[in-house]
């Protein structure tokens, strides 16, 4: 007779799954169906999709409501968060439909932040000597994508983060830094 004792905890671990995986559909089948119909509905079953298997899906952040609000209220789209400089500087972009409406994103005179609510941090748009703000302040134009630099000192604001980028009036909440 063979016993399980004389193996370690683990190797009867692996024996005990093992055997369930091997005795579990014969245990679990229902009364009055046959084991040959239970195996034609197992094999049936599309296979499982690999975790290894990269996804391309990307879906569009501002897609219904929260799309037509920016694009109707503010006058842009296609808004995006990413980070550059090796997490130095978190760049906030965004595409103008509407040049009147979008005046205030332009505007120096106008503070910008990007909010952190997970990490209670607020980044400011640096200002160099000879460079000036990293923020293009120059007139919008209908079809262009103008952008703005926070700085990240601590490499705080990370990749997958969700941040709010406050501009005046001008609020874009829940954005994710890709």
């Amino acid at each position: 007779m063979f016993s399980f004792h004389a193996f370690g905890k683990s190797t009867r671990n692996l024996w005990g799954c093992l055997l369930w995986s091997l005795l579990a559909p014969a245990l679990l089948a229902q009364p009055g169906t046959s084991s040959d119909s239970q195996a034609a509905k197992t094999t049936a079953s599309p296979s499982p999709v690999h975790a290894s298997s990269p996804s391309r899906y990307r879906p569009d952040p501002f897609a219904g409501r929260a799309g037509t609000f920016y694009k109707s209220v503010w006058g842009v789209d296609s808004l995006s968060v990413k980070a550059a400089e090796s997490g130095e500087l978190i760049r906030f972009t965004y595409r103008i439909l509407d040049p009147q409406k979008a005046n205030v994103l332009n505007d120096k005179k106008i503070e910008a932040y990007l909010n952190s609510p997970a990490h209670h941090i607020q980044l400011v748009i640096p200002s160099l000597e000879k460079v000036g703000q990293l923020r293009q302040s120059n007139t919008p134009e209908a079809g262009k994508s103008y952008w703005m630099a926070f700085s990240n000192p601590h490499r705080t604001v990370k990749r997958g983060d969700r941040v709010n980028v406050v501009i005046g009036q001008f609020h874009a909440d829940g954005l994710v830094v890709e």
